[in-house]
C-alpha cells in the first residue's frame, strides 16, 4: 500500500491528469493477464477496500489529483452500497468504473452517485449499438469510457482499425469527454489516441512495469512521463 501511494504521487508530478486505482477482487474478468496477476498479488497482501479508503484519505492530504476506482460489483456490494458511496465521499474518491455492471442494471449506483457527489462512468464497447452508446452517455458523468479492444485489459501491438470512427460516433452523441482505454500499450499509440478522444487511459503498460522484479519507479516515471509529453504535447 505504501508503494501504490508513491506511485500516485509521482504519476501525479509525470503528468498524469487522473489516476485509476484498481480495487483487487478474486474474479476479474475484465482483466488481462497483467493486471490479474497484480490482482492476486494484492489480495494475498489482504489488500481490501478498508485498506484502500485509508491510502485515498491519506493521499488528499498531499493531493487533488482525481482518483477514480475500478473495481468489480460483488466488492461494493459486499461492502454495502450506501456506505461504499459514502466512504468515496468521506475520503475523496472522484469516480467509480464497474465494468461488470450493465448500465440497465445500475439505477441504485446512479442515484447514489448522485447523492454524494461521486461520478458514475460506463463503458461503451466496440459492439454497442447506437441506441446502447446514447444509454450509456446518458448515465455516465465525468467521462464516457471507450473499451477500444473487444475482450480484457492488455497491451497490444496495433489499435483497432475501426477506433477513429467509433470514438467520433460516441463524440457525436454527448458532450461528456471521452476516454479511450483497453490496450493502448505504448507513447506513440498515446498520442495517436489523443488527436481522436479527450482522454487517454493507460493501465497495463504501467502495471507491467510495476510488477517487473526489478522494476524501479525511475522507470514509471520515465514511461508516464513520455506519455504525458505525448499526449498533452500536441494540444
Amino acid at each position: 500500500m505504501a508503494l501504490t501511494g508513491k506511485l500516485v504521487l509521482l504519476l501525479e508530478r509525470s503528468g498524469a491528469d487522473i489516476v485509476e486505482l484498481g480495487i483487487p477482487f478474486s474474479d476479474p474478468i475484465a482483466d488481462g493477464p497483467t493486471i490479474q496477476a497484480a490482482s492476486y498479488r494484492a489480495l494475498s497482501k489482504k489488500v481490501n477496500l478498508i485498506k484502500i479508503f485509508a491510502l485515498v484519505e491519506k493521499l488528499r492530504k498531499e493531493t487533488e489529483i482525481p482518483l477514480v476506482f475500478m473495481t468489480y460489483y460483488n466488492p461494493i456490494l459486499k461492502y454495502g452500497l450506501g456506505k461504499f458511496f459514502e466512504s468515496c465521499r468521506r475520503t475523496g474518491v472522484d469516480g467509480v468504473i464497474v465494468p461488470d455492471l450493465p448500465v440497465e442494471e445500475s439505477g441504485e449506483l446512479v442515484r447514489l452517485g448522485k447523492k454524494t457527489g461521486i461520478r458514475t462512468i460506463f463503458l461503451v464497447a466496440p459492439t454497442s449499438t447506437k441506441d446502447r452508446i446514447r444509454h450509456i452517455v446518458k448515465r455516465s458523468s465525468g467521462f464516457v469510457y471507450y473499451v477500444s479492444s473487444t475482450g480484457v485489459t492488455g497491451t497490444r501491438r496495433s489499435l483497432p482499425a475501426d477506433i477513429v470512427k467509433k470514438t467520433r460516433l460516441i463524440r457525436s452523441m454527448t458532450a461528456k469527454p471521452v476516454a479511450v482505454g483497453f490496450g493502448v500499450s505504448d507513447i506513440k499509440q498515446a498520442a495517436a489516441v489523443s488527436r481522436i478522444a479527450d482522454g487517454v487511459i493507460v493501465g497495463s503498460a504501467i502495471v507491467k512495469i510495476i510488477g517487473k522484479g526489478g522494476g524501479r519507479l525511475i522507470d514509471v516515471k520515465r514511461f508516464a512521463a513520455g506519455l504525458a509529453e505525448a499526449i498533452h504535447g500536441r494540444k
